[in-house]
């Protein structure tokens, strides 16, 4: 049997949540433009070009759509941060993320992308802060963990999650590059969306 997520393909972006269709569950992934989400949703579904890998930083600019299973959603959000363009378009990105964020119904979760070794930034803050305000389910998780060296890894998770007034086993923490995590991240994901 196939492993979960390994099916998913693009479908659609939108710049407005309200032009997405319905769909049975839905998952989203949000964080800053450099902490690796391409690469995380490539890792996830076992692929190398389903969600597009950028050396620049936020090239994700719409609400991009993949289909995993039957009628279930894998919603890749602009990050927010270093991001190049125009300074009237990133200023849309905000109202584009929160708009789909508050009106999707089948919304099951949103992970939330840390970088494990610079932990969570102002930015990151102000989502999660924004998140817990709103009552939307989030998970956060913790992406490039390789590059958190070994000596220091058990005390930068307890840091991270201090900072995030979290438990250290609360933090999913994931390396694409690796393949560390990823297995489990997945099943989480495939739960959520109550795939078998």
């Amino acid at each position: 049997m196939a492993q979960p997520l390994t099916d998913a393909r693009f479908v659609t972006s939108a710049a407005d949540a309200r032009k997405l269709g319905v769909c049975h569950a839905e998952v989203a992934f949000v964080g800053r433009s450099n902490v690796g989400k391409s690469s995380l949703l490539n890792a996830l579904a076992n692929q190398k070009q389903l969600a597009r890998v950028s050396k620049t930083p936020g090239r994700t600019r719409l609400i991009n759509v993949f289909l995993t299973g039957p009628d279930r959603w894998i919603v890749d959000l602009p990050g927010y941060g270093f991001a190049t363009g125009p300074a009237a378009e990133r200023a849309t990105w905000q109202a584009m993320v929160e708009g789909y964020l508050t009106s999707r119904p089948t919304l099951r979760m949103v992970f939330v992308l840390v970088d494990a070794e610079v932990g969570p930034t102002k930015l990151d803050h102000q989502m999660i802060e924004w998140l817990r305000a709103e009552g939307l389910p989030h998970r956060i998780v913790a992406t490039k963990s390789d590059q958190v060296k070994p000596s220091k890894a058990l005390k930068q998770r307890k840091d991270v999650a201090a900072d995030l007034h979290l438990q250290a086993t609360d933090i999913a923490w994931v390396s694409a590059a690796k393949g560390l995590g990823i297995p489990e991240l997945r099943r989480e994901v495939a739960d959520l969306l109550d795939l078998k």
